[in-house]
């Protein structure tokens, strides 16, 4: 078992779970998958759900949001806002079906589901995100509010 994980510490809103009991025969498995149906139970297709790789720039007026999502079509991701300012990004990518006759020499190729969120800031216009999808790469645009310029008044002095 390897202890070195390759994400991100840095990441708040990363979702690469290490399990401490994995490979363990009273492992956390069996319970974990009762609570949390939906996360994944193998290490392999935790770092297949965890492993979008995504950008984030801010420029004068939006935020870029920008996921490698290579082999997937746009039908296979999607781009959602929950609770009003949380932007998330999901998908999932279906191993390829086997034959019987077929010798596999080497698979390095990821499967599985993955999901990002990322907690939008207070001027982000969520009403009017955009997405497209490129030669593997998804774009996510989301326009921000015009900051207003404070108007200072000059006052005059007497006296």
């Amino acid at each position: 078992m390897s202890l070195i994980r390759r994400s991100n510490v840095f990441d708040p809103f990363s979702l690469d779970l290490w399990d401490p009991f994995e490979g363990f025969p009273f492992g956390s498995g069996s319970s974990s998958s009762s609570l949390f149906p939906s996360f994944p139970r193998t290490s392999s297709e935790t770092a297949a759900f965890a492993g979008a790789r995504i950008d984030w720039k801010e420029t004068p007026e939006a935020h870029v949001f920008k996921a490698d999502v290579p082999g997937l079509k746009k039908e296979e991701v999607k781009v959602e806002v929950e609770d009003g300012n949380v932007l998330q990004i999901s998908g999932e990518r279906n191993k390829e079906q086997e034959e019987k006759t077929d010798t596999w020499h080497r698979v390095e190729r990821s499967s599985g589901r993955f999901l990002r969120r990322f907690r939008l800031p207070e001027n982000a216009k969520t009403e009017q995100i955009r997405a497209s999808m490129e030669n593997g790469v998804l774009t996510v645009t989301v326009p921000k509010e015009e900051v207003k310029k404070a108007e200072v008044k000059s006052i005059q002095i007497s006296g």
